[in-house]
């Protein structure tokens, strides 16, 4: 993975080219499910065509959800969800526990039972396919490559893809989840660790669409030692979701006025 200048400022960046929202509304969150069904169910084929072209699941109405928009057309550009442990049953699995039943670290997830309304799954991701051109990211619905960040000559910088994961430690924080989990492609964990992203692998890798490995984030650690090029991103990420629970709460008490 090529090496970026010191100097990029990677906040400036983001925000030439993408805003982050959080899909609080039921229209935004028909936007998100949209935009899902688009890269999952029609451009990739892991789900099944749905006729209201929506794709959701039983997981969703305990989900929070993130949107990228992109700046210069308007367009939805991608999105992601935090899965939560449900309120009335805790012990309910999580989707990756689910699928890695027979791999994973089950000393390590035992440690966590009492806490598991502090856990949640990041799933979901999805950038919609424009933004998934180069070579090897068209089977993806979001990954990260060594082309991605370019040449040292030519250098570039994945802002959409570290974007979401960016607001996906703003909500975590927000929301007082202190682990998250994944299950990612083992090529993306390799990336988002040497990104500064720190994960670790807790149970063996299983087949679900391709090879995947479960890995757990501490959500503290991660934004306590953020790369400054993610610290740019990560702040404006930052204002940009808290800005959009402040007008869902201003839009919902019926003053505009009353959160400025």
């Amino acid at each position: 993975m090529s090496a970026l200048p010191d100097t990029l400022d990677t906040g400036a960046g983001f925000s030439k080219y993408f805003e982050m929202l959080p899909a609080l509304s039921r229209e935004e969150q028909e936007q998100t499910y949209r935009l899902r069904h688009q890269v999952y169910c029609e451009d990739l084929g892991w789900e099944e065509r749905r006729t209201d072209a929506l794709e959701t699941d039983e997981y969703d109405a305990h989900s929070l959800h993130c949107l990228a928009r992109s700046r210069q057309s308007g367009n939805l550009a991608g999105c992601v969800r935090l899965v939560l442990a449900r309120a009335d049953e805790p012990n309910h699995p999580l989707p990756f526990e689910l699928t890695c039943a027979d791999t994973l670290d089950r000393v390590l997830l035992d440690r966590l039972a009492g806490g598991r309304q502090r856990i949640a799954e990041v799933s979901r991701l999805a950038i919609v396919r424009d933004y998934r051109r180069r070579r090897g990211e068209e089977t993806s619905p979001g990954t990260l490559l060594d082309s991605s960040f370019g040449t040292a000559e030519q250098p570039r910088f994945p802002y959409l893809l570290v974007g979401l994961y960016m607001a996906v430690f703003v909500v975590a924080e927000r929301h007082q989840l202190d682990t998250l989990f994944l299950l990612v492609e083992p090529r993306l964990s390799r990336h988002l660790n040497h990104l500064g992203i720190g994960n670790r692998q807790i149970g063996r890798a299983a087949e679900h669409r391709g090879l995947r490995v479960p890995a757990m984030i501490d959500v503290a650690q991660v934004i306590a030692n953020l790369n400054p090029r993610l610290r740019g991103i990560f702040d404006v990420v930052s204002g940009e979701i808290a800005a959009g629970y402040r007008a869902a709460a201003a839009s919902a008490a019926g003053s505009p006025d009353r959160y400025r």
